[in-house]
């Protein structure tokens, strides 16, 4: 477990932009609280996760160089974008395979620090969790370990911040432009809605 204060975690957790969305989470209490090591957590991360990762990392690494070329590459780019958007879907389809309903709990926000999520029973503050993120809409799903940082109660449900206790840098960084897409396309929704209301008469 950290030595941080809980204010500390807290700033942790505002750190980077948060989003509220409504996604699906899987929530496991680790026996015993057991703070496991960085490399015990690698070794029991579920395959289709390290699969994701890994292939959104080529994805990019492969797109960047040919991006930079001429305007005649435009059309291998827009190929390979194709073919990258069916390996996602069929991603997508194996990680939903992951998510367990007996252990389904509605997530309110994400982040790179951390998500919000409810339930309808309390967690302990400090408990650590296995979480499985998924936001399939965007072709994304994580799995790391977080730690219940703050609880408030919200009529029937309560509401818990967890930081990430271990995660892949890889998959922070895969958080935050999710993140940021979605903000970007709620944006682009009330641009169009405030011109449509404009033009109303």
């Amino acid at each position: 477990m950290s030595e941080k204060t809980l204010e500390q975690k807290l700033e942790q957790y505002h750190e980077f932009f948060a989003i509220a969305d409504n996604f699906t989470i899987n929530l496991h209490e680790l026996t015993n609280n057991k703070p496991l090591s960085y490399e015990e957590f690698l070794a029991t991360m579920p395959l289709p996760f390290k699969m994701a990762s890994e292939v959104t990392t080529i994805d990019q690494a492969a797109l960047r160089p040919i991006q930079s070329l001429s305007n005649t590459a435009s059309q291998l780019v827009e190929f390979l974008n194709h073919q990258s958007e069916k390996i996602n879907l069929l991603i997508s389809y194996i990680l939903s395979q992951q998510d367990e309903p007996e252990h389904r709990f509605q997530g309110l926000e994400f982040g790179g620090g951390g998500v919000m999520f409810s339930a309808e029973t309390a967690f302990e503050l400090g408990q650590l969790l296995e979480m499985k993120i998924f936001l399939l809409d965007e072709n994304c799903a994580v799995y790391c370990i977080g730690e219940v940082i703050d609880i408030s109660q919200s009529q029937a449900l309560f509401h818990h911040k967890a930081i990430f206790h271990f995660i892949r840098e890889d998959d922070r960084e895969t958080l935050v432009r999710t993140s940021l897409h979605k903000q970007s396309k709620q944006l682009q929704r009330l641009a169009q809605q405030r011109d449509k209301e404009s033009k109303a008469p």
